[in-house]
């Protein structure tokens, strides 16, 4: 006779507490991205290691500032914080100071970081369109980099 089992075995109780992430660490959630933070540093705001910013967010620390591309935000007592002897990041005030929204469970230590509004308003400012290639009526490849200086409609259409 067949032994009867339940796919799925770890979802039998949903109300089960269970570990998001290993004792002593931090989870950060940005962009659909999960980091789990090995180390953070005591305090009210989330401090980590400025080595880390990078892959949360895409900034990391220079002489100038954080900084993403062209954008950098200069460095503050605020942001860069030391504790017995061990320098942190406040990623918190970061947010902060970028006017990025965020939610925390401080109690789970899970921190969820919106979309950082400058980042977006960056390339909006640039109104730089990709370069792409399309094949017109006649079989000619035309490129967007082709038309630089006139202007261009580009339409799409999907049937979904």
């Amino acid at each position: 006779m067949a032994k009867a089992f339940m796919a799925y075995p770890e979802l039998r109780n949903p109300f089960d507490a269970q570990e998001i992430h290993p004792e002593g660490c931090a989870t950060v959630l940005y962009q659909g991205k999960t980091i789990t933070l090995t180390e953070t540093g005591a305090g009210d705001g989330l401090l980590i290691n400025p080595e880390d910013l990078r892959q949360i967010n895409g900034f990391e620390i220079k002489p100038e500032g954080a900084c993403f591309r062209d954008l950098c935000i200069p460095l503050s007592d605020q942001l860069l914080i030391e504790q017995d002897g061990q320098k942190w990041f406040n990623l918190t005030a970061f947010a902060d100071v970028l006017g990025q929204p965020y939610v925390a469970d401080q109690s789970a230590g899970v921190w969820s970081f919106a979309e950082i509004p400058a980042k977006r308003a960056n390339m909006l400012v640039d109104a730089m369109a990709p370069d792409i290639e399309l094949v017109d009526r006649e079989g000619e490849v035309v490129r967007l980099a082709d038309l630089k200086g006139k202007k261009a409609l580009i339409v799409t259409w999907s049937s979904w």
